[in-house]
C-alpha cells in the first residue's frame, strides 16, 4: 500500500513517526498522523485543515486530553456517563494515588522500556485501520493514489479520539469533503 502513497502522504507518515519518536510514545497512533498531517505544507489535506480553521494548540490540547483520560475519547466518556460512570472522577482518584497524568504515561514508560535505543516505531491497529481506510476513500472517490487528503478523511470518518477532536474544532467528513470539492463522493465511507 505504501507504493500508492503521494509524497505528501509519505511525508505525513513519515512525520507521524518522528512526532511518536519525539514524545516518547512506543506505537505510532492516530493522533500522531493528525499532527503530521497539521505540519504538512502545501498538501490538500494541509489546505483542507487550513480552510476549516484548525489551530494546531487545539488539536494538541484536545489529544492531551484524551490521553490524561487512558485514551477514553468525549463520546465514549459521554456514554459512560450515561451509565452513570464519572470518567473525570476516575481520571481524578487514580491520579489523586499516582500522580499527574498517570493514565497517560503508562505507554510511554512501557515503550522506553522495550525499545529503548529503538528507531522502529510500529504503528497501533487503530492507525493502521486509519491507513487501509484511507485506502478505501480513496477507491470511493475514483483516486489511483492515496493522498494525505484520503488520509484526513478517513481520520474523520473513524470513530474514536481523533475524529472526536476534529469535530470539536468543527471538522467533520462531510466538511472536508466540500472543501475538497467533492461533495459526496465517498459518503458511504464515513460510517
Amino acid at each position: 500500500m505504501f507504493e500508492r502513497l503521494t509524497d505528501g502522504a509519505r511525508g505525513v507518515v513519515k512525520g507521524a513517526v518522528g512526532l511518536a519518536g519525539q514524545r516518547g510514545d512506543a506505537r505510532v497512533d492516530p493522533g500522531h498522523l493528525l499532527l503530521a498531517l497539521l505540519d504538512a505544507r502545501g498538501t490538500k489535506g494541509a489546505f483542507a485543515l487550513a480552510a476549516l480553521g484548525v489551530q494546531r494548540e487545539a488539536v494538541v490540547g484536545g489529544l492531551d486530553e484524551a490521553r490524561r483520560r487512558g485514551g477514553v475519547s468525549a463520546a465514549d466518556a459521554e456514554a459512560l456517563a450515561g451509565l452513570g460512570i464519572d470518567v473525570t472522577e476516575i481520571v481524578s482518584r487514580v491520579e489523586e494515588a499516582h500522580g499527574e497524568g498517570a493514565l497517560a504515561s503508562s505507554g510511554r514508560q512501557a515503550g522506553r522500556l522495550r525499545r529503548a535505543g529503538s528507531g522502529h516505531r510500529p504503528f497501533t491497529k487503530e492507525a493502521k485501520t486509519i491507513l487501509e481506510q484511507s485506502l478505501r476513500v480513496a477507491l470511493a472517490r475514483k483516486d489511483k493514489i492515496i493522498g494525505d487528503e484520503h488520509l484526513l478523511l478517513a481520520l474523520t470518518a473513524r470513530p474514536g479520539v481523533v475524529r472526536d477532536v476534529l469535530a470539536g474544532c468543527g471538522v467533520t467528513f462531510d466538511g472536508v469533503q466540500r472543501v475538497l470539492g467533492q461533495g459526496n463522493g465517498g459518503a458511504a465511507t464515513a460510517g
